[in-house]
This record gives structure tokens, sequence and C-alpha cells, in this order.
């Protein structure tokens, strides 16, 4: 295996996080591993709905910040939640200086929506619904005119190297039919969610939690793995007929639509969460619950923006607009058919608001970090907001770590899923690890999950499905994107899970009987 010596950051990913890190670790030297060329197969070109920062007069980071704990259902950390909203209208600044055209008002302020549980008008977008794609694209372009910035886009991410202290000091790459060591000062994760692990995902199916199951590996700490956000609108495409198997990933039928008065109905055009115009408005956890008991019980749910969109569809909504025409329907004239499918990871590799894991130089942003600031139930367009503002403090602590001693290194490797044992696991991750929880399907899944892992020991989706499953057994409560049908019930005293290697189990406290 050939060797390279590199002076600075290594970052392992190429969405809206590891750009910005890229970008804000000048002047030092960086090296951005991506399996895919820029804008391919990550979920930040694909995110629809915005950017959230207060830049309304009558909103405050403070509001924001209120906002994001209140939505994360008592696990949100309110300095984490507070830096991020402090960050979010200078971070909204910079992305406007690099070109990403957020759409404005006829007076030039920004054109904001309003998305569920957000307390005011505070989402920034782009094209209505092309948020996540023009964003990336103006980094992207940043960083192909950055000197300082070097992209390998054919290097896939199978190891990290780390020393006798446990300090992470490189990483191993694929590179087409060659593995290649990279040691460097700090390796930054930026690596994605967990999408992937699910048949009905609207994310990238390449997403399969790799930096999470190698920094578990690698002894970092594992943090609130079993909540799961699930978008209450992916559109249902099927391969024929609305009987046939759902396509993967499944396009989004954005939030935003709902901000501007579209509801979720039944198939008799019956309200799924009642009669009150904010009530399509609730946290996704709730919606995506309504959503799904719609589906079991045979109503089905749909999307009716027939009114409150109607002919301004491709204009205002055009990615959603072209979906569904793509699928023989017009949603000027009829209602969408909508799923809830796995969508962001609010749990992940623990990491402090400059990427910092329990491991030194190991930095984990993005989807892959749990920073604290989503709790159980992400505050909806949080998420491209965290990448970018929390991505740039990566990038500039990062570049400050020096080189260390690079004697008595081991490595911890692992390897992909065969598409078969894929398919596999993403339909008992569907089946059992959705929505609706219970123990009895939780403990099929470990089942299911150690068959697989006996034929398949070093598979990387396998070790990051498993955190997700062994988390959500524990916790033996409902609580944001995580329910229990057979503990509905929210404890009082709310706790994180964390997690690591050396510990059997999950760290979940005993808690009181509901």
């Amino acid at each position: 295996m050939k060797t390279l010596r590199h002076d600075g950051p290594l970052i392992i990913g190429g969405g809206l996080a590891g750009l910005s890190a890229a970008l804000e670790a000048a002047p030092a030297r960086v090296i951005v591993a991506t399996p895919a060329p820029l804008l391919e197969a990550c979920a930040s070109a694909w995110a629809q709905g915005g950017m959230a920062a207060a830049l309304a007069a009558d909103d405050s980071a403070d509001l924001h910040a209120d906002d994001t704990v209140e939505a994360g259902a008592g696990l949100v950390e309110a300095g984490r939640a507070r830096a991020l909203t402090e960050d979010a209208r200078a971070t909204i600044q910079w992305l406007d200086q690099l070109g990403a055209p957020f759409d404005r008002s006829t007076d030039g302020t920004y054109h904001l929506s309003r998305e569920a549980a957000h307390s005011r008008a505070r989402v920034a977008r782009v094209g209505g619904d092309g948020a996540g794609r023009a964003i990336l694209s103006a980094l992207v372009t940043a960083v192909r005119a950055s000197a300082h910035v070097t992209v390998w886009d054919d290097a896939r991410l199978t190891g990290l190297v780390q020393d006798e202290t446990g300090r992470i000091r490189g990483a191993i790459l694929q590179r087409g039919s060659r593995k290649v060591r990279v040691l460097a000062p700090a390796v930054i994760l930026a690596t994605g969610g967990i999408g992937g692990l699910y048949a009905r995902t609207t994310t990238p199916g390449a997403l399969q939690g790799e930096g999470m199951a190698l920094a578990w590996m690698a002894g970092a700490e594992i943090l609130d793995p079993e909540f799961v956000q699930f978008h209450p609108t992916a559109i249902r495409l099927t391969v024929a007929g609305p009987d046939s198997p759902l396509i993967s990933p499944l396009p989004l039928a954005t939030e935003a639509l709902r901000g501007e008065g579209a509801r979720l109905v039944d198939r008799t055009g019956a309200y799924l969460l009642g009669d009150d115009d904010s009530a399509d408005l609730a946290p996704r956890d709730q919606v995506a619950r309504a959503v799904f008991a719609a589906e079991m019980d045979g109503r089905g749910a749909f999307l009716d923006a027939t009114r409150a969109i109607g002919e301004a569809f491709p204009t205002d909504f055009p990615a959603v607009f072209a979906a569904c025409m793509r699928m023989g329907l017009d949603p000027r004239q009829a209602p969408i058919p909508v799923v809830a499918a796995a969508h962001y990871h609010m749990g992940g590799i623990a990491a402090d608001a400059d990427g910092r894991t329990t491991l030194a130089g190991l930095y984990a942003v993005g989807e892959c970090a749990a920073t604290g600031v989503h709790g159980a139930n992400r505050l909806a367009s949080n998420s491209l907001l965290e990448a970018a503002a929390f991505g740039r403090r990566a990038g500039r602590a990062a570049r400050r770590e020096a080189a260390g001693d690079s004697r008595a290194l081991t490595t911890l490797a692992g390897e992909p899923l065969p598409e078969t044992a894929l398919d596999t696991l993403r339909a008992l991750m569907d089946r059992h690890v959705g929505v609706v929880r219970d123990r009895d399907g939780l403990q099929a899944a470990q089942v299911a999950l150690d068959d697989l892992a006996a034929r398949y020991p070093d598979a990387l989706p396998l070790i990051a499905a498993r955190r997700v499953v062994d988390a959500a057994l524990a916790r033996e409560e409902s609580r944001g994107g995580h329910y229990r049908s057979d503990h509905p019930g929210t404890f009082a005293e709310a706790h994180h899970t964390r997690m690591v290697r050396d510990i059997a189990r999950p760290v979940l406290p005993v808690l009181a009987a509901e």
C-alpha cells in the first residue's frame, strides 16, 4: 500500500460540510476525498427547503435557538444551538459572497419561508426548492478555484489510521484498484448520514454510515444513533403502478409547500392532521407518524397543493413539479401521493461546535456528526446551516493541528456490503427500525444483523446499522424521531445515549417507570 504524508487536513466527503471546511482551512493545504465527482452522491445537493437564519426584522438568533431547542424534544444542547443560530446570518452572507443565488423579494431582502416548528419565517431559499444544489454549486466553484485544495473524486474511505495513544493519524482510501494510506495532522469526516441503510429514503443510497462505523471502531463516542428523522412527504414514485415497489431514493415534496398552505389529506380528501391551517406544520415526527398511519390503514396520504400553489408550481417549485410530471401527475390539478421516508440522521459521531470528536486528530462535521444542535428531532432547514457554519469552524480548527509521530500506527478497516445483502439490510431497517418501532421488531433486526455479520464481519453498513438498532432497543420511551409503540410515553427527564466500542451496551441511564 502506498503511503502519502500530507501536511494539512484530510477531508473525507465533498458535500456542504466538507467543502466549507476545505475553504476555511486556508492557507493550510487540504485534500478533499470523495467517491464521486463533486455535486454527485451527497445529500447536500438534494436539499430543497433552504437554510434557516434569523434574517427578518421580527426575528433573532435567540428566537431561532429557542425553536431549535423546542423541536429537539429535550436533547438539544442549548449552548450549541445558540452558537449555531448566532453564526447563521454570517454564514448566509458568506455563501452569498461565494455566489449562492438566494431568492430575493422585490425590495432586495431575502425571501423567507416558514417551515415546521419555526415560530417565524426564516428559511432562505434558492429557486423555490433548489437550495441545496445551488448553494453547493457555489462552493464547488470556489473550491475548484482555490490553490490550497486538491480534490480526489475517486477515493472511497475504507479505514482510519491510529497511533498507540488513540490519536487518529490518517485514513485508508480506495482509489480504483489500489489503496492509499494518507497520513495527516487532522482527518475531518464529512461522510454524510445513514439514509442508504433504508429502502425508503430521500438521500443518496451510497450514504451508509461508513464514517460513523469507522469512528466507532476506533473508539470514538457515538451519540444518540437511534434518532432518525423520517420526512413525511417523500413523493411516492413506483416502478410501474401504486402497488409496485417504490423507487429509491425518493424525491421530496419540500416542506416549504406546506409553509405556503398545501395540506396533507387522505384519498377521501379528509385532513390528516386536523382542520387548523397550521396543523401540517407540526414537528416532523408527528407529521411523519400521521402519514405512516394513513398508509398502514389503507387511507393513503397525499399532499394537496392545487389551491395553495396551483399554476405557480413550475416557477415556484420547479424540482417538485418536474418530479411529479415525470410520474404522469400534474400537481396543479391533483394531490401528490406521499410516504414517510428516512431523511436525516440526528445522531452520529459525538462532536463539538468545532467538529472535534472524543479522539484527538479526528473531526466530524455535517450529518455524520452529532453536535447537540438537532437533539431528538431536527428543526427544518437547520441541517444546511449546521453543515456550513460548523464546517467552517472545523476547517479553521483543523488547520492548526500539527503533524505527529508516525510510528506504531495501526489500521482499522472495513468493507462495503454486497448488493444482495444490502437489499436485505434495507428491507429489515424499513420493517423494524422505521417510523414506528417496538421490542419484537428491534430484536428481530438484531438477529437478522447477526446473521448478516456472520457472513460479512467487516461490512461497515452492518456496523452502522447495529449502532442504530441497539440504541433504539435500549431507549424504552418515545421521544422525537424515535417512536416505540410498546413505550409510547416520554420520560420527564431526557438523557442522551452514548456508545463507545469498549462498552458492551449503550450508556443509557435506567429511568423510572413511565
